[in-house]
């Protein structure tokens, strides 16, 4: 049987006649090799069929261009454009995303904070709301996209919930509804919707406007939508229009609507947030808001390597305007 070892980065190296370092400094796309030794060098690549390791290419060299994502739950379709979005705005500079769920090895103590430092990344995305006792170094930069928490140092990319909540009162109001609820869970961006929800009601009060909100202790998921949207109309019958703090409750608040023989939108309207696949889907038809994830994930890449140019920039908070997205689950009163 022929050698299947794999070919290592000395390989490369003896075959293009250079030196390790130099490989490496291929490998990063550096500037400073001759094109007569970078052609030798990709020639050798090809030729020994050469799969560089990242941690080998980051301790030979002195950059990675590895940027490390720590998501909130792998669950939230929320994330696939926001990582769309950071793909958009990295790849063209040479970086590459290594991806985390923050509660992925809770049971190991793990922290995934931890994991990619290990791997020597040039920056962290926190994408969705972050632990404020992250124990990330001085000399990392990092940007927050989607969440609002305080993280210092840190610069926020985030959706302006409270607009959105706003949004998508204003739109069942606009439909002719007077007797509205929301439906969310444990969260800061539930609240800051329910704020903006709140405000749109009490700027309308005097047409005769009132908004019922249920929020359960627990995440904005479809079990909180459908437990929460039975709670609310056991409570409260005459609601005719439903907010749900995302797209995944609101299918839950859809649930529990039929499962009490109403109809979507005949008897209830329903609207969610985030406007994902779920959302879009020919199927659901569900009115949201548009979080614009994908300009918030071009924004923190570009944000990120802005600081990694210069880590001493003042830390920012850049809020991207929702839009609504009107699709069948809702109607004129």
């Amino acid at each position: 049987m022929g050698n299947t070892k794999p070919a290592t980065i000395y390989d490369v190296a003896a075959r293009a006649g250079v030196s390790k370092s130099l490989v490496s400094l291929v490998l990063q796309r550096s500037p400073r090799v001759s094109e007569q030794r970078r052609a030798a060098v990709l020639a050798a690549i090809q030729e020994l069929d050469y799969r560089p390791s990242t941690a080998a290419v980051s301790l030979a060299g002195t950059r990675s261009r590895t940027i490390g994502v720590v998501l909130d739950d792998f669950r939230n379709q929320w994330f696939v454009d926001l990582l769309t979005g950071l793909r958009e705005a990295l790849q063209d500079q040479g970086h590459r995303l290594v991806v985390a769920d923050r509660f992925l090895n809770t049971g190991l103590d793990v922290s995934p904070v931890e994991g990619f430092l290990s791997m020597r990344v040039e920056g962290l995305v926190i994408a969705g709301e972050p632990d404020t006792d992250l124990a990330i170094p001085a000399s990392t930069p990092v940007v927050v996209a989607g969440g609002r928490a305080a993280l210092a140092r840190a610069d926020t990319v985030a959706n302006d919930d409270l607009a959105g909540g706003r949004m998508a009162a204003e739109h069942l109001i606009g439909l002719g509804h007077t007797r509205l609820g929301f439906v969310g869970g444990r969260s800061a961006a539930s609240d800051a919707r329910l704020e903006g929800w709140r405000a749109a009601i009490d700027a309308a009060s005097p047409t005769d406007v009132t908004g019922v909100a249920v929020v359960l202790a627990a995440d904005v998921t479809e079990e909180t939508g459908f437990t929460g949207t039975h709670r609310l109309l056991d409570e409260h019958p005459e609601v005719t229009a439903v907010f749900a703090a995302n797209d995944v409750t609101a299918l839950g608040a859809m649930s529990a609507i039929a499962d009490r023989g109403l109809r979507v939108p005949e008897d209830i309207s329903v609207i969610g947030y985030d406007d994902t696949p779920i959302a879009a889907s020919r199927y659901v038809g569900l009115t949201s808001i548009d979080d614009r994830s994908i300009d918030i994930g071009r924004g923190a890449g570009v944000r990120l390597l802005e600081r990694i140019a210069d880590p001493g920039l003042t830390p920012t908070e850049v809020l991207v305007e929702p839009r609504l997205v009107a699709r069948r689950t809702t109607a004129q009163r």
